[in-house]
């Protein structure tokens, strides 16, 4: 009998431990995050936007954008302990025990690549560029579990515009921040480090992604990607990069890390799609994040996540071949 080694098997063949441990995880988690989930957008005084990456920090709205679904917030508390992002380890709860001493602050992008200003933004220097929206997204995971969140931000191509793509820009690529002394999981390989995902520029200029510094009326969690991150609703939440540190605009596709690490489950364009199953589970429907524990009942998961403005990025294309 051949038995692999750990170091034979990927993370896409590995039962992610949260399957087997963590109703009792989550059970714990949510005794100690109660306070927080009772007061999900609590009221405080407001700092202004140029502070808002200071620990605890409030985010003053401009206006919530008319992309927002009416549908209910997920609890500010589930949002916080039940993450993926696996460079602070691959259970949910890992992120928010590992992340908290996550140093975010001072911060840089840099931006390059096929543009006519290649440049570094400061935190502050990004959330001068627009106003800041609330902008409440579905959000919906490979794993088959959607969240309803807050997000506060403004759409990415701002930024984009700002430094002038080239005619050659097709691509935008995104990567996250790559520091082993603060980041546990990434000692645990698997993936090529750093992460990094990519979008057509089309997709990335669509309105509805989103440059994003905050929810909940605050600075984002670090366990939830501060002090800045990406959301592109009606893609599987692994297209949204956490910590985001360099920004490259590029003539041809660029690799994306779960596509590389495994491209047979996980594709470059990766758009919440209910007729294209993972090959180990189905997509057809999800459970809605909410309370102490992942919802019993499933929902029917929505084309594009609910987000039909964006089909028309795709006329002509197979989305079962391209997905």
């Amino acid at each position: 009998m051949l038995i692999k080694k750990p170091s034979d098997i990927k993370y896409s063949e590995i039962t992610p431990k949260n399957v087997y441990l963590n109703r009792r995880n989550f059970l714990a988690s949510a005794a100690a995050a109660g306070a927080a989930a009772v007061a999900a957008r609590p009221l405080a005084k407001w700092l202004s936007p140029q502070l808002a990456h200071a620990a605890g920090a409030k985010l003053a709205v401009a206006k919530k954008s008319p992309f927002s679904t009416t549908e209910k917030e997920t609890p500010y508390g589930d949002v916080t302990t039940y993450n993926n992002y696996y460079e602070f380890g691959t259970d949910k709860s890992d992120p928010s025990h590992y992340a908290t001493k996550f140093v975010t602050s001072p911060w840089s992008v840099s931006v390059e690549g096929e543009i006519a200003k290649p440049q570094k933004f400061s935190v502050d220097d990004l959330m001068k560029l627009a106003p800041l929206e609330e902008r409440i997204y579905r959000h919906r995971c490979v794993e088959a579990w959607s969240i309803v969140v807050p997000w506060i931000g403004f759409s990415l191509s701002n930024l984009i515009n700002k430094v002038q793509p080239t005619s050659k820009a097709k691509y935008v690529q995104f990567f996250t921040d790559l520091d082993p002394k603060q980041m546990p999981g990434l000692a645990e390989g698997g993936l090529d480090w750093p992460y990094r995902e990519g979008l057509r520029m089309d997709e990335a200029m669509h309105p509805l992604t989103t440059l994003c510094f905050g929810f909940y009326d605050q600075v984002l969690a670090n366990q939830d990607g501060a002090p800045l991150r990406t959301i592109i609703p009606w893609k599987y939440g692994f297209k949204s990069t956490k910590a985001l540190v360099r920004v490259v605009v590029m003539q041809n596709q660029p690799e994306t890390s779960w596509n590389t690490a495994n491209a047979h489950e996980y594709g470059f364009y990766s758009n919440v799609n209910p007729n294209v199953n993972h090959p180990r589970w189905s997509q057809a429907t999800e459970r809605r994040l909410g309370g102490s524990i992942l919802s019993l009942s499933r929902i029917p998961t929505q084309m594009f996540n609910g987000y039909p403005e964006v089909a028309s990025l795709y006329t002509g294309m197979d989305l079962r071949k391209y997905y």
